[in-house]
């Protein structure tokens, strides 16, 4: 099976080789790769339209500003949001501790509880630490089963009267399990809490309707999903977002300065200071109006394919061990696997020089890696463009990986 119908022939990263082999690449669970479109969009914005957005009456600024502003409207479109919800930030990883250092610090206290899986990516943990280091808030850790699931069971046993938020990921980026955001919402907001998802992994792959979710924060990033490095969006509940105070102070956040004080913009300019990354952001608009073209109907069949695909080849290479859901349905197109008697990182090293690209490490996720046993995994990850023949290359890779260690 190839990948999407004329989709790969997009991405002219795909086309050249690597250590004299086509190229392989399975990490786009660290970066996706750009269309040609996503390039040629940024670009035309720096040809025909760079200008400082919101601050010029001339033309050049008007038209920036409208492609900048519509790009806006776009991504709000694309996760069934309001326009005024969106707030532009650098990805996953700004946008989460933009909700510790305001939501978060005017809103937690000492004894007050924050509830986050073992499993979190670094991003969604880091902060929520800080945050209860300044409050005295004490963190909760969510268990999950042998399969890398959540517990809802524990979560239940978790929730109480002073938890006031649940931070998790809608996609896991190193076991790949879909996580049941509607309903830790549902049992969250129940308990009175608030729930903050990373979506990080869950944009690129699954349909995204916000409030069909439940969440109250929604935090992605642009290069996760084809678009720019250095561009990504919070999403929040309009009275959430305008209750929250300022995070950064400067230009085009405030509504007035005096020397005596100053008062803040309504959001979500109120949360974006300074001069943004207009580029960057007409650029994930195009990568949001290519997926939209392709259809998540199409993107999780295929993905569903290559799951079952993989699941079965790699579950045949001897002495490899995945984690992860073993029902397809219940991960995405992510395989993380350790293979007896072989470092990851060494087996990294040898697919690299097969043209193989995988991730080996913690994956940003130390607590889970001490949770399954292991110092580090290896980890294939896929996206629209990637085919069962890669990984069947991956397959003969990792017994190459065994010939060498036998």
């Amino acid at each position: 099976m190839t990948a999407l119908a004329g989709i790969r022939a997009l991405f002219p990263a795909l086309e050249q080789e690597a250590n004299g082999k086509p190229l392989v690449y399975l990490d786009s669970a660290a970066t996706a790769q750009r269309a040609e479109s996503v390039i040629a969009a940024e670009a035309d914005f720096y040809r025909r339209d760079n200008a400082n957005v919101h601050r010029g009456l001339y033309e050049l600024s008007r038209r920036a500003t409208e492609r900048y502003e519509a790009a806006r409207a776009t991504v709000a479109r694309f996760i069934g949001a309001a326009t005024d919800e969106v707030v532009w930030v650098r990805g996953t990883t700004e946008a989460i501790n933009l909700v510790a250092s305001t939501w978060g610090v005017a809103n937690v206290g000492a004894g007050d509880e924050i509830i986050v899986p073992v499993m979190e990516h670094h991003s969604n943990l880091v902060p929520w630490q800080l945050l209860a280091a300044r409050t005295g808030a004490r963190l909760r850790w969510l268990d999950m089963d042998e399969q890398g699931r959540i517990r809802l069971d524990h979560l239940d046993t978790l929730l109480n009267g002073r938890t006031r938020l649940v931070a998790v990921a809608h996609v896991s980026n190193a076991l790949g399990t879909i996580h049941p955001i509607a309903e830790i919402a549902e049992r969250a907001h129940r308990a009175g809490a608030l729930v903050c998802v990373d979506g990080a992994q869950g944009a690129p792959h699954l349909p995204v309707d916000v409030k069909a979710l439940g969440a109250d924060f929604y935090t992605l990033s642009g290069h996760k999903m084809g678009a720019p490095m250095g561009i990504g969006v919070l999403w929040g509940r309009a009275q959430l977002l305008e209750a929250m105070p300022p995070w950064h102070g400067g230009g085009d956040m405030i509504d007035m300065v005096t020397l005596e004080g100053s008062t803040w913009a309504k959001p979500p300019h109120r949360f974006e200071a300074g001069t943004p990354n207009a580029g960057a952001a007409i650029g994930m608009a195009a990568a949001v109006e290519l997926l939209e073209s392709i259809g998540f109907d199409a993107i999780r069949a295929h993905e569903a394919a290559l799951v079952r695909h993989g699941l079965e080849r790699l579950g045949a290479v001897e002495g490899l061990r995945l984690f992860g859901p073993t029902a397809p349905g219940e991960r995405g197109a992510v395989f993380s696997f350790e293979l007896a008697g072989v470092h990851p990182h060494d087996i990294a090293t040898i697919l690299d020089a097969e043209g193989i690209a995988v991730r080996a490490g913690h994956h940003c996720c130390q607590p889970l890696m001490k949770r399954l046993g292991v110092p580090a995994t290896a980890r294939a990850s896929c996206w629209i463009y990637t085919t069962t023949e890669e990984i069947d290359r991956l397959a003969e890779g990792l017994e190459l990986c065994r010939t060498i260690f036998a």
